[in-house]
């Protein structure tokens, strides 16, 4: 489990001085629980989100648990070193939006014919509460040849999840390699 500090302070000076020290920028927000400013170790935090099985993961802070997924982060534009992160806690029973990875599993029949692989979108927007959040999507992409592809409308989603996505956008496809 991750382990944080809750932020006291959230002027520039402190945050510059926890950046110093090794920590990791977080807020951690959810419906109907207060934003909470918390600091991370980045290695720790680098090395918790490399080696979670899922999309979910547990944070300690402040002496309370919280089981979070990442939203958004940002990097710093030329050392591409993690500067802030956005957790939003999964609720159980509070139904909201998430992003989900999508997974090409196989090997497209178009490699054969010199074909590439294309994944144009590696998220899909869901609607769901939190207990039916999937991990990931799986798409078997192996009956795929040149110029076939996956459109968000041919993603099944499990039960109770709702692809947020216009059912018209490509998410794989195979090209003709030039």
């Amino acid at each position: 489990m991750l382990e944080g500090i809750v932020r006291e302070s959230i002027d520039k000076r402190s945050t510059k001085a926890l950046r110093k020290d090794g920590y990791l920028i977080a807020n951690i927000y959810a419906k109907g629980i207060e934003n909470i400013n918390a600091a991370f170790k980045v290695n720790d935090f680098i090395k918790t989100v490399k080696s979670k099985s899922g999309l979910k993961f547990d944070v300690s802070v402040g002496g309370k648990t919280y089981n979070v997924v990442v939203v958004d982060y940002q990097k710093h534009p030329v050392t591409s070193m993690l500067k802030h992160v956005d957790l939003k806690v999964v609720l159980p029973d509070v139904e909201s939006k998430y992003l989900v990875p999508v997974v090409p599993v196989g090997t497209p029949a178009g490699i054969k014919n010199k074909g590439v692989l294309l994944q144009s979108k590696k998220r899909l927007s869901v609607k769901c509460k939190g207990k039916d959040l999937p991990d990931s999507f799986k798409v078997d992409v192996t009956p795929l040849d040149i110029d076939d592809t996956v459109l968000v409308r041919d993603i099944v989603a499990p039960q109770n999840v709702r692809i947020i996505d216009a059912g018209r956008i490509a998410v794989l496809g195979v090209v003709k390699a030039k």
